[in-house]
């Protein structure tokens, strides 16, 4: 069982940066990939951006590409989502999430985490 908690939302002015930070709870992090998601109201969630075990590999929606980086720190336990140049469009409600590699769908999720980017 892996418990995960998100925490560095907030509200942001257009251009602004955040740094979103999720804390997994357990040992072998190095074991689980790991990936940010988001949901706008209104819409289906979408994914954001993920990270290999190793950090050897990343990928990114095409809509945050060159903004935001994802990275993580096995010896903490967490992975970060730097936010760069934010827009309004990428207000939503972040979720950490995670899987263990080799498995191809993320078992455990955090809570969530507003980001609100104001024009």
């Amino acid at each position: 069982q892996v418990q995960l908690v998100e925490s560095g939302g907030g509200l942001v002015q257009a251009g602004g940066s955040l740094r979103l930070s999720c804390a997994a709870s357990g040992r072998a992090f190095g074991n689980y990939g790991a990936g940010w998601f988001r949901q706008a109201p209104g819409k289906e969630r979408e994914f954001v951006s993920s990270i290999t075990g190793s950090s050897d590999s990343t990928k990114y929606a095409d809509s945050v590409k060159g903004r935001f980086t994802i990275s993580r720190d096995n010896a903490k336990n967490t992975v970060y989502l730097q936010m760069n140049s934010l827009k309004p469009e990428d207000t939503a409600v972040y979720y950490c999430a995670v899987r263990r590699i080799g498995i191809s769908s993320y078992r455990y999720w955090g809570q969530g985490t507003q980001v609100t980017v104001s024009s």
